[in-house]
């Protein structure tokens, strides 16, 4: 393990973590920077497990230990140790999860790739709420879905507050981008998926009532809070289907809907 201690929050070796509140920075530095940066020592040893590369592990003294194993695993990735004052400098916040790791983002799968074999899929149109992304990456581990499959102008999975939300999971579930509609329909269609759009709408099928006679290979389509899904996506659904309720209240959080029909759809 290469243990580097630095004093100096200026130090350009730490530039990859430096001002991760500035969104636009992120954004620059991750996605089109090929990098990604996880938080917590359980989580970073879950992208690894998943075969995911590091560049560096920025770590408090106190949390060494948690991260010795999977950094004596890579040992040409330099560990740089910090006080927790050079810790929020650095990062703009108190850093109370231990580790944080600069990640390098690995190349995505076609989609064909990743739904072979799925039985059910989710597919995220324009969810742009990083949260909702990580919430919804956590119920399609724990409720059974085979992959995720996301639109090319939804949020992020490994933006650090996605992961974080995900618990992780974004590492444990597959996932792609899908291209523009209606082209990603033709690819889930040539891979014998049935498209079930969540969604409010005269025509709608309840969810029990789909999951009583549904197809073999099921695409849940879920979208943006407020928005719901896009125009084209609707348009590319084979069926609409919506979750009944009750007390004047027509829909639930996007990330609530999706554990929700996961559920139903997983005793078919």
């Amino acid at each position: 393990m290469t243990v580097v201690r630095i004093e100096d929050p200026a130090d350009p070796r730490l530039s990859d973590y430096r001002d991760l509140t500035d969104v636009a920075l992120r954004r620059v530095l991750e996605p089109e920077g090929g990098l990604y940066i996880a938080e917590s020592a359980k989580v970073i040893a879950r992208a690894l497990a998943a075969g995911h590369v590091p560049r560096s592990i920025l770590v408090q003294q106190k949390w060494l230990p948690d991260v010795e194993d999977f950094a004596a695993a890579h040992p040409g990735t330099p560990v740089y140790v910090v006080t927790p004052e050079i810790a929020e400098r650095l990062t703009g916040y108190a850093v109370h999860r231990g580790a944080l790791a600069a990640m390098h983002r690995p190349v995505l799968a076609p989609v064909a790739e990743v739904v072979a074999g799925a039985r059910l899929v989710v597919v995220l149109d324009e969810i742009v709420d990083h949260t909702n992304v990580g919430a919804i990456f956590r119920a399609a581990a724990g409720l059974g879905a085979d992959a995720v499959l996301i639109s090319p102008r939804c949020a992020d999975p490994l933006y650090r507050r996605s992961v974080r939300v995900s618990m992780g999971t974004v590492f444990q579930v597959p996932w792609t981008r899908i291209p523009q509609w209606p082209a990603a329909r033709e690819q889930l269609h040539e891979a014998g998926f049935r498209l079930a759009a969540l969604a409010l709408a005269d025509d709608a099928v309840t969810l029990d009532a789909f999951s009583a006679t549904a197809p073999d290979r099921i695409a849940l389509m879920l979208g943006a809070e407020g928005d719901g899904l896009s125009r084209a996506a609707l348009a590319a659904a084979d069926t609409i289907v919506t979750i009944p309720m009750t007390g004047g209240v027509d829909s639930l959080n996007v990330a609530a809907a999706s554990a929700v029909a996961l559920w139903e759809l997983r005793r078919r």
